[in-house]
């Protein structure tokens, strides 16, 4: 690679790093304005699901903060490897992105112990992070020359 190529690699890398560092803290500062906003200021006592033996537990900031975060931090590394591994890195990442949002919507779904309005706070979350987070991904790596992937 030459020297100049080389330094254009490093500063697309980096404005890449910083472009996907700013998704995850994006999709983690909504889900915990949300989580605030819903369990603070509305009053709804945010709990998962009660699912066979296990009973329904609070939901805390640590917990969205966490799970938000390895979600982010798990979609980053996986767009990372596809880059490295696949031409249509960006498509393939969208589509399983996709699918990991609609199969995470199954938790808030599924078990019992919890009222309508906590089940739907929870799809809300969810979906504000997937909203956050997919297109937010995928802004950060360009489209093939000459395709739409």
């Amino acid at each position: 690679m030459a020297p100049a190529t080389r330094v254009q690699a490093q500063g697309l890398g980096t404005i890449r790093t910083k472009g996907r560092l700013g998704v995850v803290i994006a999709s983690i500062a909504v889900a915990l304005a949300l989580w605030v906003l819903i369990d603070v200021i509305l009053g709804v006592d945010l709990r998962s699901p009660a699912t066979g033996s296990r009973a329904s537990d609070e939901i805390t900031a640590a917990h969205v903060v966490f799970a938000s975060g390895l979600v982010a931090f798990l979609g980053w590394g996986t767009l990372a490897l596809l880059e490295r591994v696949a031409t249509r890195a960006r498509r393939i990442w969208a589509v399983i992105a996709t699918l990991a949002l609609v199969v995470s919507l199954a938790g808030p779904l599924s078990g019992s112990g919890i009222s309508a309005g906590n089940r739907t706070s929870l799809l809300l979350m969810h979906l504000a992070v997937g909203a956050i987070l997919i297109p937010g991904m995928l802004r950060t790596t360009p489209p093939l020359e000459g395709t739409n992937s």
